[in-house]
């Protein structure tokens, strides 16, 4: 049985740096499955990975899934994983309704890769790397959504980050929402913060990225970007779903 392909779904960014972080990360997901799979998941050989986008960029998902298929001309069944942070409109109204489009009959979609406990630790790093010390303020800067359960997804993967750091963190927005980033940033000073850093929950470079670099903080953290812990939880989103895909398939 052909393995199920990936399609791994981001935003779209018009950022140089964003577009080849995310094609990064697809070839970082394609080798840790063909290792992973030739070590220990026999059943589920190497399966291609496919990027889409569902804004800015093309190709979109469903341009995507109705090119699957194989040598003989038939459909591909595929695991669509969404590269989001939080499970906001995208997840909850683009990315089904692409699936539906494609008319594709075979397709799994796993939850968004966050909030996780894994991204905490990730961004937990990017802050010391950016000279955060024990002491100083932060501020977790999310690109909002109108969407109460993206919101939500927010809130607790910035409990996350709290837990990782050992210290209060404070929630900003970079695009919607209130209140913003730079908000926050100018509150904590005038609380007494002698110095606040900025916590980017981004996944990659892009105009949202660059706007932190304005709000006022002492330093502003790297984006998520491709790091192994990122790449272990796509791919094991993968496995589960692929796993579950074969079964049906096969019954």
């Amino acid at each position: 049985m052909t393995p199920p392909a990936l399609v791994l779904v981001a935003h779209g960014t018009r950022s140089t740096r964003g577009v080849q972080m995310i094609a990064a990360l697809a070839e970082a997901v394609d080798r840790e499955l063909g290792v992973a799979v030739s070590g220990r998941d026999a059943e589920l050989p190497d399966p291609a990975v496919r990027t889409a986008f569902v804004d800015v960029l093309g190709p979109s998902p469903a341009e995507v899934l109705r090119d699957l298929c194989d040598t003989a001309g038939d459909s591909v069944p595929a695991v669509v994983v969404p590269a989001f942070l939080a499970s906001g409109y995208h997840v909850y109204q683009d990315v089904p309704r692409e699936v539906a489009e494609s008319g594709h009959a075979a397709v799994a979609v796993t939850p968004a890769m966050g909030p996780d406990p894994a991204l905490a630790r990730i961004m937990t790093m990017r802050l010391r790397a950016a000279g955060w010390r024990p002491g100083d303020a932060v501020v977790f800067a999310a690109a909002g959504s109108s969407d109460a359960r993206a919101r939500q997804d927010v809130r607790r993967a910035a409990a996350m980050l709290a837990e990782h750091l050992d210290t209060p963190v404070r929630i900003g927005y970079i695009a919607t929402g209130a209140p913003r980033v730079a908000e926050v940033v100018a509150a904590l000073r005038e609380s007494g913060a002698q110095r606040v850093f900025v916590a980017s929950y981004l996944l990659a470079h892009g105009l949202f990225q660059q706007r932190l670099h304005d709000a006022g903080a002492d330093g502003v953290a790297e984006p998520i970007g491709v790091h192994p812990a990122v790449v272990r939880l796509i791919a094991d989103r993968y496995r589960a779903a692929a796993r579950e895909l074969v079964r049906t398939r096969a019954a």
